[in-house]
């Protein structure tokens, strides 16, 4: 039977089993319909709702703009699918094709895509993470929860972490008038992301906003009282703050867990895959039955020097869905790359910002428009003679054109002039970016080497 012959089969009459009923899911899942798939699609997914929308959860729903439950993703066409929803894959047998869940029911599958994404970091402490009034944001449930929180009157939020999540919940309950304080561990609010320099013009954009901000500081304890109620919290430099909320943004853990002993190249990174989106085993064979896609999955990108990239953006969720779905129904020849280009916004006190590329990655920056005092501008980030991303602070309308520059490998510092071009910082200056071991909350784009698999090979010499 020829390949093309195998390809005609599954798409008439296949088994397609998405595990992850999340963005990426359900756009790959639109996606395979759209190109002609007709067989059995079955979804599944450890949360009881369909697929929805999780940027509105940090910003609208919180600001009571959006209820939580309305935030159900729109539907670009009838998928016409098995759900199997509330109940979380347990296990991957790759030899017997099937994924078997958590109430002891088993899918069999002849495609799998995995797109489970992340989870929010709980607390440390198991103990104070169960205390009312101490939570995550990642899920709908926390949304609701949150704000039913604060909507009951609150006096003071803590927030434990400043990146991109931590500061957006920061900016929205400033917003409702609550008192603010944000315990980040680096030096800087989104220093993880964007680096110290820029990080500087967030610490000024929280400061002058209002928010009690203590750099440089982590959370030790959170202290309940009698009836198991939030009341202080113990920082590091040996304060305390009394709080009746804390909201602990302390980054994602990818949801992987469930592959462990399936032979698949997955861990605490995500789960390995090539450009086509087809995943790895733990030798670094590739697969031809298992794709990843969304928050997941991490990939190599040839603008990256082939780095491992896990990126946590909305679109590449989209994009990577989609040429998964693709390549999952048809022949080698006529599968795609997936080399979409990381790009993340996000809005916090009054400031819309957004970036292109790969920051985290950067050796240099110039602010190429705009002023860092004004707090207004676009920031160019070089690696190795070459421009590799942009962040801007309200100057979005630039990122188009750095987006090409990025692609073109640009060199770095950029070479023209440009009519908005007033900073007061031509000359290019290390980004601050901190130690890679020191942990810090926020980056949106994970570099995570080269290597397919977690495993280490010991060599054992032979002996006659």
């Amino acid at each position: 039977m020829s390949a093309d012959t195998d390809v005609e089969v599954l798409r008439r009459q296949g088994r397609i089993v998405v595990v992850g009923a999340s963005l990426a899911g359900l756009r790959a899942a639109e996606t395979l319909r759209e190109k002609g798939f007709r067989g059995s699609l079955t979804m599944i997914g450890d949360e009881p709702y369909e697929p929805y929308d999780r940027p509105p959860l940090s910003k609208q729903a919180l600001l009571g703009r959006a209820r939580p439950e309305d935030t159900a993703l729109p539907r670009r066409r009838d998928i016409d699918a098995d759900w199997r929803l509330g109940v979380a894959a347990a296990a991957l047998d790759r030899n017997a094709k099937l994924v078997r869940l958590a109430n002891g029911d088993t899918v069999p599958y002849d495609r799998l895509l995995i797109t489970t994404g992340t989870r929010a970091r709980p607390w440390f402490h198991p103990e104070e993470a169960g205390l009312d009034g101490v939570f995550v944001l990642r899920t709908r449930g926390d949304s609701a929860r949150l704000c039913r929180k604060l909507a009951g009157g609150v006096s003071r939020v803590l927030v434990i972490g400043a990146g991109f999540t931590g500061s957006e919940v920061a900016s929205a309950c400033r917003e409702l008038g609550l008192e603010v304080t944000v315990a980040e561990r680096g030096p800087a609010p989104l220093v993880g992301a964007l680096g110290g320099v820029i990080g500087a013009v967030a610490d000024r954009l929280q400061r002058r906003h209002g928010v009690d901000l203590r750099c440089g500081i982590s959370v030790t304890a959170l202290e309940g009282d009698d009836v198991g109620r939030l009341r202080r919290a113990h920082l590091s430099d040996g304060s305390a703050i009394d709080v009746e909320v804390a909201v602990a943004s302390l980054g994602a853990m990818r949801n992987t867990e469930w592959l462990a002993g399936s032979g698949v190249a997955a861990g605490s990174r995500g789960v390995a895959c090539d450009a086509g989106c087809r995943v790895f085993d733990v030798n670094g064979i590739v697969t031809d039955d298992i794709y990843a896609a969304g928050d997941v999955a991490r990939s190599p990108h040839p603008l990256f020097d082939y780095q491992f990239l896990a990126l946590e953006h909305w679109g590449n969720a989209v994009e990577q869905a989609e040429i998964a779905a693709h390549n999952m129904i048809c022949a080698g020849p006529e599968r795609r790359p997936h080399l979409w280009l990381p790009m993340f916004w996000s809005s916090q006190f009054g400031v819309n910002i957004k970036s292109v590329g790969v920051p985290s990655l950067g050796d240099r920056l110039v602010v190429a428009q705009g002023t860092l005092a004004e707090e207004r501008f676009v920031a160019v980030y070089g690696y190795r003679g070459r421009v590799i991303a942009a962040a801007s602070f309200d100057g979005a309308k630039w990122l188009g054109f750095y987006e090409q520059q990025i692609a073109t490998g640009a060199p770095f510092p950029p070479e023209y002039r440009t009519v908005d071009r007033r900073t007061e910082a031509l000359e290019p200056v290390d980004p601050d970016f901190p130690d890679p071991h020191l942990p810090t909350h926020g980056a949106t784009v994970t570099l995570t080497g080269h290597s397919p698999s977690e495993r280490r090979v010991v060599f054992v010499p032979s002996h006659a």
